[in-house]
C-alpha cells in the first residue's frame, strides 16, 4: 500500500490547498475533500488525516460549513471527534456529555438535563479554534453519488493500510478515547481497512 499510498499523497498535495477563513463559492458542489493537519508529514509531504464527501446532491460546501464553521457537533462527527480529544486529554466527565447525540425531542427529553450549555458551548469554540487554526484542505470533484462513496472508501482503505503514514507523537488525535483513531493516525473510524485502490486505479 505504501506505493499508492504515496502516489495519492503526491497528488492530494499538488492540489489547490484552502484554509479557514477560504471563499465557499470557490468549493466544488460535489466532491470529495483531504483534510491535512499542522505538523503531520507522510511520504515527504503534508500528512492525510481524514477524506470525506457528502450525502445529498450539490452539498459538499455545506459539509464543510458544518465542519469548519457550525458549532453543532451533532451535525459533524468530525467536530464531535475532536471535542472527544480534547475532553479526553484533560479527563473531563463531561466527555460521557458529549458523546450523546441529543437530536431529536426524544433525546432532547431524555438527555437534555445533562447538557450544560455554556461549558458545551465553550467546547463547540475550542473545537473550532482547534480545526480553524491546524486544518487545511483540498477537494476534487465528483458529480455521481455512487462513485463518490465507493471513491472515498478506497481512499481511506488505501491509506489506513499504509505502514508508513504513521502519525507524530505529538498527534492531537492520539489524545482520543477512541481506538481506531489512535491506530489509524486518521480521524476516521469508517471505510478503514477495507478495499484498497489497486495499482492501476490509481494511476
Amino acid at each position: 500500500m505504501s506505493i499508492q499510498c504515496k502516489k495519492l499523497h503526491k497528488l492530494f498535495n499538488s492540489l489547490p490547498r484552502y484554509k479557514y477563513p477560504f471563499d465557499f463559492k470557490k468549493i466544488q458542489l460535489n466532491g470529495i475533500y483531504i483534510l491535512f493537519e499542522k505538523n503531520e508529514f507522510a511520504h515527504g509531504t503534508d500528512r492525510i488525516v481524514r477524506i470525506g464527501t457528502h450525502i445529498g446532491n450539490n452539498l459538499l460546501p455545506s459539509r464543510l460549513r458544518q465542519h469548519f464553521i457550525t458549532p453543532q457537533k451533532d451535525g459533524s462527527i468530525f467536530r464531535k471527534n475532536i471535542g472527544r480529544a480534547i475532553l479526553n486529554k484533560i479527563k473531563d466527565p463531561y466527555l460521557k456529555v458529549w458523546n450523546l447525540a441529543v437530536t431529536t425531542k426524544e433525546s432532547i427529553k431524555k438527555h437534555g438535563h445533562l447538557i450544560n450549555k455554556e461549558y458545551q458551548n465553550q467546547i463547540e469554540n475550542e473545537v473550532s479554534d482547534y480545526i480553524r487554526q491546524n486544518f487545511t484542505f483540498c477537494v476534487f470533484g465528483i458529480e455521481s453519488k455512487e462513485q463518490r462513496k465507493s471513491i472515498e472508501s478506497k481512499l481511506i482503505s488505501t491509506v489506513s493500510q499504509c505502514n508508513e503514514c504513521r502519525p507524530s507523537d505529538n498527534w492531537f488525535g492520539l489524545n482520543s478515547p477512541i481506538e481506531k483513531i489512535r491506530q489509524s493516525g486518521l480521524w476516521l473510524v469508517n471505510e478503514l481497512g477495507k478495499t484498497p485502490f489497486i495499482k492501476n486505479e490509481v494511476d
